[in-house]
C-alpha cells in the first residue's frame, strides 16, 4: 500500500494537490514545502545533515536545485550557518534559527499540554508595547513577527496581548534584537475592549477563531479515515516504504502546519467548545504513531522529530 493511498485522502496517484490544493512537490524558490522540509530535518541541537537532507527530498520528488535555493535563503536570512559543501555538508542553526526552532518545538509541547489538562489559564493578560525608530526597522519587524509567532494579538498600534506568560520570550528576543529599552511589558487581570470585558468575547475579537477552526475541521476531514488505513497495513504485517513514508510524513504535515501557524493556542478557558484543533492534534498523534511504526526502515531521517517529541509526553 503506498503513500497516496494512505495519506491522500481522494486516493489518487497524484502529487499535485488532489487532497485539498496543497502539492507535495514545491519548485519555487525557498517555497513552503521544501523550508518546511529544511526545517523539519533540524536535529536537536539544530544541525541539518545534507545527506538526509537531499535523501529525503529525492523520496519527496524536491529537485536538487529547489534545495539549494531554499538553503541559500535560510542562509540569507541568517538563521542556518553552512559547513562543508555538496551533499555532505551539514546546516547549522544560528542563534536566530534555534530560537525559531524552539519557539516552534515549544509551541507544540503547549498545544498538547492545554489539551491534556483542558486548562491553561492563570487568568492574566500578558501585554507587551514598544515604539522603535524608524533607524532600528528590521529589528521592529522581526520583534513584531516574533510577537505574533508566539500567538500575541493587536489591541493598538504596538500593544500587544496574550493570555499566556510571554514575558521571559518577549524580552530575550528584544535583548538579542538590540530593541530592549524600546519595549515594555506587564499583565493585568483588567483588560477591555470597546467597555467589554468578558474574557471570551474579548478572545473572539482579538483572534480570528472561526477561521482557525474551519482550517482544522478541514484538517480532519482530510485525514480522518488514515489511521484505521495504517493500523489495516500493520495488521497485514505491510511495511511502508522510505519512498511512501517520506512523502506521506511531509504531505501531513504541510497540512497541518497550514493550520497550526494560524492557531494562537489559547487557553481552553477562553475557545469555544468543542475546539476543532484539539481533534486535530489527536488524529496527527495517531498517525504519526502508526505511521512510524509501520515505518520499514526505522532508523531513517527522523522527519518532524518535533511532531514525536510533542506526542512523546502524551500518556
Amino acid at each position: 500500500m503506498g503513500e497516496t493511498t494512505v495519506y491522500n485522502s481522494t486516493g489518487s496517484s497524484s502529487t499535485s494537490g488532489d487532497d485539498g490544493g496543497v502539492p507535495i512537490v514545491d519548485t519555487a524558490d525557498g517555497g513552503v514545502t521544501t523550508r518546511l522540509m529544511v526545517l523539519g530535518l533540524a536535529h536537536t541541537d539544530g544541525t541539518v545533515v545534507g545527506t538526509e537532507l537531499y535523501r529525503v527530498a529525492t523520496e519527496c520528488g524536491i529537485s536538487v536545485e529547489t534545495v539549494r535555493s531554499c538553503i541559500r535563503r535560510l542562509i540569507a536570512e541568517g538563521l542556518f550557518e553552512r559547513e562543508g559543501e555538496g551533499r555532505d555538508a551539514i546546516f547549522h542553526a544560528t542563534e536566530s534559527g534555534l530560537a525559531a526552532l524552539d519557539v516552534d518545538h515549544q509551541r507544540h509541547l503547549l498545544a498538547y499540554a492545554q489539551d491534556l489538562a483542558g486548562k491553561g489559564w492563570d487568568r492574566l493578560w500578558h501585554m507587551v508595547a514598544f515604539a522603535i525608530p524608524e533607524s532600528q526597522r528590521a529589528a521592529r519587524d522581526s520583534f513584531r513577527e516574533h510577537v505574533l509567532h508566539l500567538g500575541g494579538a493587536q489591541v493598538h498600534p504596538g500593544i500587544y496581548a496574550s493570555p499566556h506568560p510571554w514575558e521571559e520570550e518577549v524580552r530575550a528576543d528584544a535583548a538579542r534584537l538590540g530593541i530592549a529599552g524600546h519595549v515594555s511589558t506587564w499583565s493585568t487581570d483588567d483588560l477591555q475592549l470597546g467597555g467589554v470585558g468578558d474574557p471570551r468575547i474579548i478572545a473572539s475579537e482579538l483572534w480570528n477563531l472561526n477561521e482557525v477552526a474551519a482550517l482544522y475541521e478541514g484538517f480532519t476531514a482530510s485525514y480522518r479515515e488514515v489511521p484505521e488505513r495504517l493500523q489495516e497495513m500493520r495488521d497485514r504485517g505491510e511495511k511502508l516504504s522510505e519512498h511512501d513514508f517520506l512523502p506521506g510524513a511531509l504531505h501531513i504535515a504541510i497540512r497541518f502546519n497550514a493550520c497550526f501557524e494560524h492557531d494562537p493556542l489559547l487557553p481552553p478557558e477562553l475557545l469555544p467548545r468543542p475546539w476543532p484543533g484539539r481533534e486535530a492534534r489527536e488524529l496527527l498523534a495517531k498517525c504519526r504513531r502508526l505511521g512510524v511504526l509501520s515505518r520499514s526502515e526505522k532508523s531513517g531521517p527522523a522527519l518532524f522529530r518535533v511532531f514525536d517529541d510533542a506526542i512523546a509526553h502524551l500518556p
